[in-house]
């Protein structure tokens, strides 16, 4: 088993979202890791741990899993932040789907060690 660092994307199954959608979610929750803080036309700053530095320069690590509603969905969030780790939810802004209603759609776990991460989705099964 490795110890690497990687990121756990968490997906709604219950929304039933085109494999197009769930990609572009997907994507959406693992740029959020660089962009969340920052301004729109600023200078990409991150102040990086050592472990997110470790990522970013190893494998880019991600597994999908998935829950099977937003209550689930919403106390996995809340476990992790309340474990100090960085979460980062994705919402659908409704254009292409769910009829103009903002919608959670899955949120990133990490980066960081499985031994923090395992503990809030080790349990999920993989999309």
């Amino acid at each position: 088993m490795s110890n690497a660092p990687k990121m756990i994307i968490c997906v709604r199954k219950d929304l039933n979202m085109r494999k197009g959608k769930i990609a572009a979610q997907t994507a959406h929750a693992s740029m959020s890791f660089l962009v969340k803080g920052n301004l729109a036309g600023a200078v990409l700053h991150k102040e990086l741990t050592e472990v997110e530095a470790a990522w970013l320069s190893g494998s880019f690590t991600k597994i999908v899993v998935y829950v099977n509603s937003e209550a689930e969905l919403l106390a996995r969030i809340q476990a992790g932040e309340a474990a100090g780790v960085t979460v980062h939810p994705t919402h659908d802004n409704g254009l292409t789907e769910f009829h103009g209603v903002k919608t959670l759609t899955c949120a990133a776990f990490g980066p960081d060690l499985p031994e923090v991460l395992d503990p809030l989705t080790g349990g999920l099964p993989l999309l």
